[in-house]
């Protein structure tokens, strides 16, 4: 008796199909809490500090349902407008500042961060960039959080001036007590956030 070849093996194993279908999307999440939040994520400064804030939100979805798996991330200049470009971001101990940070949601769909409130950098006003990750979405959502404050800068910040005015309220936090702001992310609905395309 012959054995059959490689050949014939792998004809007779293929069933014969059309050309190949790509594969349906993923999306990002869930999130397990292992690895990507960690400990001191939230504390881009300490809260000690005298320059520090805190920022406070919920991630609700389009019903204004809390979203209690979701990964926030924000991204910022230093309170002189300085990018910083070294590295280190998990262990500041107090030392230094990474521009970074990252925080589950909790089961109210909360998130908070102590950083400091950034410099202008250009002719922008000062702004947080930020990231949500979430169950349904195929990739990360990204927006800005701008600061009541600074109204009059608004005016003029290339990226405000191209967002309807109705709608760029839902990029400017809400003053929540000394040094301290409330900025929610709705991603649907009738108040949803303005999301950048890139």
């Amino acid at each position: 008796m012959t054995a059959p070849t490689d050949a014939a093996l792998s004809d007779a194993a293929l069933p014969e199909t059309g050309p190949a279908e790509p594969s349906p999307s993923q999306t990002v999440g869930p999130f397990f809490g292992y690895a990507l939040p960690y400990a001191s994520g939230p504390e881009v400064v300490p809260g000690w500090r005298p320059d520090a804030i805190t920022i406070r939100g919920r991630v609700l979805d389009g019903a204004g349902q809390p979203v209690p798996d979701a990964l926030v991330e924000i991204w910022q200049p230093d309170e002189t407008g300085e990018i910083p470009r070294r590295p280190g971001g998990l262990a500041r101990a107090g030392h230094g500042f990474a521009g970074f940070g990252r925080c589950g949601t909790d089961p109210a769909g909360g998130f908070w961060f102590t950083t400091v409130k950034p410099g202008a950098t250009g002719d922008g006003a000062p702004y947080i960039a930020i990231l949500v990750f979430a169950r349904g979405l195929l990739k990360p959502v990204a927006t800005r959080l701008y600061f009541p404050e600074d109204e009059a800068a608004h005016a003029g910040d290339p990226l405000l001036v191209e967002v309807p005015p109705e709608r760029r309220a839902t990029l400017v936090a809400e003053p929540d007590g000394e040094r301290a702001y409330r900025f929610d992310v709705h991603l649907q609905g009738e108040r949803e956030t303005v999301f950048l395309g890139f």
